[in-house]
């Protein structure tokens, strides 16, 4: 199970794109309903978290362009902006306290190596307030900016984290 989230994380852009761009045509040219979306946002809400924004949206697609083309923390602050006027991030991102797949940390293999917060662009906006392994912080996955980029999961060396029921 580890080998293929640690796959689909790794081409968790191709996947952004290729959903991204059929979503942009079923919406443009087969006139899908954007109340569809919504519900087909809020069950992966429910299932999975805040996933839609991630590795289905298109403009979740524009916004991880953008962050890559510079490394800074101000255009990784402004992938949270663009969710002000969206309803699925809204739903999604507060389904992620309730959310059947969430991020756990196995505290007795962790081995306090930081690199799953060095992946973490939630801890990178706001290291003292959240952490996945530092005991008193809280834990980004459930919070409400966290879009299951799962990058924290695929860089643990040992399986300490894991997205699982």
């Amino acid at each position: 199970m580890n080998k293929i989230l640690k796959l689909l994380v790794s081409t968790r852009l191709y996947l952004l794109t290729t959903l991204g761009i059929l979503l942009y045509l079923a919406i443009s040219q087969l006139h899908l309903s954007l109340w569809y979306v919504l519900l087909g946002g809020i069950v992966l809400g429910v299932i999975f978290g805040k996933v839609f924004c991630r590795w289905v949206c298109p403009m979740g697609l524009v916004m991880e362009i953008m962050m890559s083309l510079s490394p800074d923390g101000k255009v990784r602050q402004m992938y949270q902006y663009h969710k002000v006027g969206c309803p699925i991030a809204w739903i999604s991102g507060y389904l992620n306290k309730f959310s059947l797949f969430r991020i756990r940390l196995k505290e007795d293999s962790c081995l306090t190596c930081g690199k799953c917060d060095k992946q973490c662009y939630i801890v990178a906006m706001e290291p003292q307030k959240y952490s996945l392994y530092k005991p008193g912080l809280t834990e980004p996955g459930s919070s409400y900016t966290c879009s299951k980029c799962l990058q924290c999961v695929a860089v643990c060396p040992n399986g300490s984290l894991k997205y699982k029921l």
